[in-house]
């Protein structure tokens, strides 16, 4: 008797192939902007944590000097490629410039906390570079500043006379606590010595400039900590871009006053308040 053997396909056709290859496409397509958008608020959210941290350092000095605010002395004059003051400060780091730890660790903020990955923002993927702008392969350290409204008392002269700052943390009035910006995510083309600056109403010849640009990494924004110690995202009506070279002066767009004066009033304003 004859034996009938069926003989059963074990392979996909070309057109099948084809097939699942264009559902994985279709599929691909689909879940990568939601997977983008989960790693931004991840980046986000884990940026405001760090900026939560520093929050807490500073606010852990004050406790343990007196009320005395964090000193915010390093300034540097990138003309001259020297700081026009580097006396004990929160943090020393030149951020574009500098990988070693020394800055921060020798910061006075550092022993309140000793973990140097909360002075840089993880969606901050800006690499050192000479100070002729050759860019190198490691990542830079730092990616935040301390207002220039705290503690400049050790600066030169000059600066010290021209720019408003509390020296105390029970000093803090107008703005008060819950609106005096102390810690912010700065722009990674701006960012250099460790203090944000920003023209106030005693400088009227500098309103309309921004002196440092703050981050536009997030979502069109950047993340902040308040002297109450709470952190805000903002997100800026306008995407924030540095049209000038490091450490000059960038005249405000017709368009972006709202962002200018929304970051301006976090910041002391005169001596007398």
């Amino acid at each position: 008797m004859a034996v009938r053997t069926q003989n059963f396909r074990t392979a996909f056709t070309l057109v099948e192939l084809l097939v699942v290859m264009a559902i994985i496409a279709i599929l691909t397509a689909l879940l990568l902007p939601s997977l983008s958008r989960t790693r931004v608020v991840a980046q986000s959210a884990s940026c405001q944590n760090n900026l939560k941290q520093l929050q807490l350092c500073y606010h852990f000095y004050a406790l343990d000097n007196d009320d005395c605010l964090p000193p915010n002395n390093f300034v540097y004059d990138i003309m001259t490629q020297q700081p026009i003051d580097s006396g004990a400060s929160w943090c020393t780091n030149l951020a574009p410039f500098s990988g070693d730890f020394d800055g921060i660790k020798k910061g006075l903020l550092f022993p309140y906390n000793t973990s140097p990955a909360i002075y840089h923002c993880p969606a901050d993927l800006s690499t050192l570079e000479t100070a002729k702008g050759v860019k190198l392969p490691e990542p830079r350290l730092r990616s935040y500043n301390m207002s220039q409204s705290v503690n400049g008392g050790g600066y030169t002269n000059v600066i010290a006379a021209t720019i408003p700052h509390f020296t105390k943390m029970t000093g803090i009035k107008k703005p008060y606590p819950t609106s005096l910006i102390i810690f912010l995510d700065v722009h990674e083309n701006e960012i250099l010595d460790t203090m944000f600056g920003i023209p106030v109403d005693i400088d009227v010849w500098s309103i309309g400039y921004w002196w440092d640009i703050p981050a536009n990494r997030h979502n069109q924004g950047c993340n902040l900590s308040f002297a109450d110690g709470h952190v805000e995202h903002w997100r800026w009506k306008v995407p924030k871009r540095v049209t000038v070279p490091r450490g000059y002066q960038q005249a405000v767009a017709a368009d972006e006053w709202n962002d200018y004066d929304r970051v301006e009033s976090g910041f002391r304003q005169n001596f007398g308040n």
